[in-house]
């Protein structure tokens, strides 16, 4: 027992390994958070749509010699602004609106990363390289996970009527459309919190992956929450300590363990939780 547990402390030995994992668990918690709003909102896509369009505001700060993440967070605000009036002010469905914005973005940024001399790597770009967080992105990301959480906890309610029944929202009241782009810009600043830990192309998984594995679990919002917490934040501990071992990069480890959770949810609520409802509620199978 003793050598198993040695096994598994061992990568924390390192400096690099402890903030790698602290990375991890903060971006893995407030990715599960705004995941359980974007599954119940339908907005899967909008997260992949901003994910890739903050490219073009990366090579723009680097150039500028500006925080990167202000680039990528006025970039990412940018297509998800672009997408809401577009679809507002044309025929075109939101999807397809997204699909279009998000590529001319992504392709943009590539584009400009080919053309202009900087001193960003696409490879970390696209993948993340969380095991070389300096000291400044290191609190940058604790800052942004920080806001981004306490407004999520401030308005849960006002986001949570908004996902479920945006027409319900707009009649007792609620501001709808700031609530829909507040929780656009919640979007855009979680991706540019997550983007060192996964990079561009997996932190789309984060953003999806526990709220799917909590969706096919739970049947309330809050045990939702709480489940999607606990996928996120075991996987990046698990995808951490597990790529220290087999030498693999830590973001794409951490993806492939969440995908590993979504299989077992989804078989363990085919098998298991199947049987408890038809045996509870006999009639349930031929009602449903």
């Amino acid at each position: 027992m003793s050598d198993f547990i040695d096994l598994l402390m061992a990568p924390f030995a390192f400096p690099f390994m402890q903030k790698a994992l602290i990375t991890a668990i903060v971006s893995g918690t407030v990715c599960a958070i705004l995941s359980c709003f974007l599954v119940l909102k339908g907005w899967s896509l909008m997260g992949d749509a901003i994910s890739h369009a903050v490219l073009p505001g990366i090579i723009i700060a680097s150039l500028l010699g500006i925080p990167l993440a202000i680039g990528a967070f006025a970039s990412g605000l940018f297509c998800a602004v672009a997408t809401g009036y577009l679809k507002e002010n044309s025929r075109i469905k939101e999807d397809t609106v997204m699909g279009i914005v998000f590529s001319g973005m992504f392709a943009i940024g590539l584009v400009m990363f080919a053309k202009i001399d900087t001193e960003q790597h696409l490879t970390h770009i696209l993948f993340g390289d969380i095991l070389g967080i300096t000291d400044s992105e290191f609190k940058q990301i604790l800052l942004f996970a920080g806001i981004t959480i306490a407004i999520i906890l401030l308005k849960r309610k006002d986001f949570m009527l908004y996902c479920f029944d945006p027409n319900q929202a707009r009649v007792i009241g609620l501001p709808v459309k700031l609530i829909h782009y507040g929780l656009l810009s919640l979007l855009a600043l979680t991706i540019v919190a997550s983007l060192q830990a996964v990079g561009i192309i997996l932190v789309i998984a984060m953003l999806i992956s526990p709220g799917i594995i909590a969706f096919v679990l739970c049947r309330s919002f809050g045990k939702m929450l709480v489940v999607a917490i606990i996928a996120s934040v075991t996987s990046s501990v698990i995808g951490t300590i597990l790529s220290f071992h087999i030498n693999a990069t830590t973001g794409p480890t951490i993806v492939v363990t969440q995908a590993v959770y979504f299989v077992i949810a989804l078989l363990y609520s085919k098998l298991v939780l199947a049987r408890k409802r038809s045996q509870t509620n006999p009639q349930s199978i031929h009602t449903a």
